[in-house]
């Protein structure tokens, strides 16, 4: 018999990984026609067949190019011709989204994935980011200066509040790996124009960014960035671990919200004190607090002089007596 390819191995490998992770049950794999996501559609469908599981490929429409239904529609019989299920989902995208295109086709892209999951009550859905996103992911979240939050990059499996659970497999393939997967098993992928599109900061980033690093720092760096997100996201699950701890001892129901202990605050060290006012506001109202409005809250307990109430996301922030008060607007 001829050998395995070492792209297709290696990407069923890591499929085989993350199936074995998951609970029994069917699976959906977000398919775009591109190369990662017919190679992880491909690959999905060969290892699940040995564990009896059915897989359905969810393609998303987003309606933003001319002929967008055909490609989806293509994408569809590629992935029956592997022997999945296949269903094209047409969305809305907000083309007025104050955080951009890019933003609203996620947001509509992943509201239908998650839909479509609980529809087939399906153990995970499987996107095809590879190492190459992880490392964009990284250095885009490095470049605004928002934290070890965003430069942890992509978790390998997550699960939302609503149970939706949302797995990466190929996060420690790169994306010539994909690509040869397709080659080697004959398939043709769709590139999206919009890939090579410089007026996306992540096409920048891919094209001229990451290209410049490898040439003036020498090779290793997506991979070098990946890591530096595998080991953030160590660190801040074990941080996270001792902030919920923390919380059930200092954090009290307020009438319209929440309050936490000025004293226990104060008593614990920057980075932690700011990670529980985000989380507190976070948990209780459902927004994220920036840097400045942390900074602002945090002044409450360490350098209070009676200023007044804080206007946040969704939230006020004051102090009364030995506490701080987070009550909705």
């Amino acid at each position: 018999m001829p050998s395995l390819d070492p792209a297709v191995a290696e990407v069923r490998r890591a499929v085989r990984a993350t199936l074995a992770a998951l609970e029994a049950g069917p699976v959906v794999v977000a398919l775009s026609g591109g190369a990662d996501s017919l190679a992880l559609t491909a690959a999905t469908v060969f290892e699940a067949r040995a564990l009896g599981l059915p897989v359905t490929a969810a393609i998303v429409d987003h309606g933003l190019q001319p002929g967008s239904d055909a490609v989806a529609q293509r994408a569809a019989d590629q992935a029956r011709e592997f022997g999945a299920d296949a269903r094209v989902l047409s969305v809305h995208v907000d083309q007025q989204h104050p955080d951009g295109l890019e933003a609203a086709a996620r947001v509509a892209r992943y509201d239908v994935l998650r839909q479509c999951a609980a529809e087939l009550g399906a153990s995970a859905v499987l996107l095809g980011h590879t190492l190459d996103d992880q490392a964009e992911t990284v250095l885009l979240g490095l470049a605004r200066g928002s934290g070890a939050a965003s430069l942890q990059g992509m978790a390998p499996m997550r699960e939302d509040a609503d149970g939706t659970r949302w797995a990466r497999p190929l996060l420690g393939v790169r994306r010539a790996t994909t690509r040869a997967f397709c080659t080697a098993s004959a398939l043709e992928p769709w590139d999206d124009p919009q890939n090579t599109e410089p007026r996306f900061v992540r096409v920048r980033v891919r094209e001229r960014v990451l290209p410049v690093l490898e040439a003036e720092l020498g090779p290793g760096i997506a991979e070098a960035l990946a890591r530096t997100a595998e080991q953030l996201r160590e660190d801040a699950e074990a941080f996270d671990e001792m902030i919920h701890e923390t919380i059930e001892d200092i954090v009290e129901h307020a009438e319209a919200g929440i309050s936490v202990s000025v004293a226990a605050l104060a008593a614990n060290p920057a980075a932690l004190r700011n990670r529980i006012i985000r989380l507190v506001v976070d948990s209780e109202f459902g927004v994220g607090l920036t840097r400045v409005q942390t900074l602002e809250v945090a002044r409450l307990v360490t350098d209070w002089s009676g200023q007044g109430p804080i206007d946040l996301p969704g939230c006020t922030a004051k102090r009364a007596g030995g506490r701080i008060v987070f009550a909705a607007r």
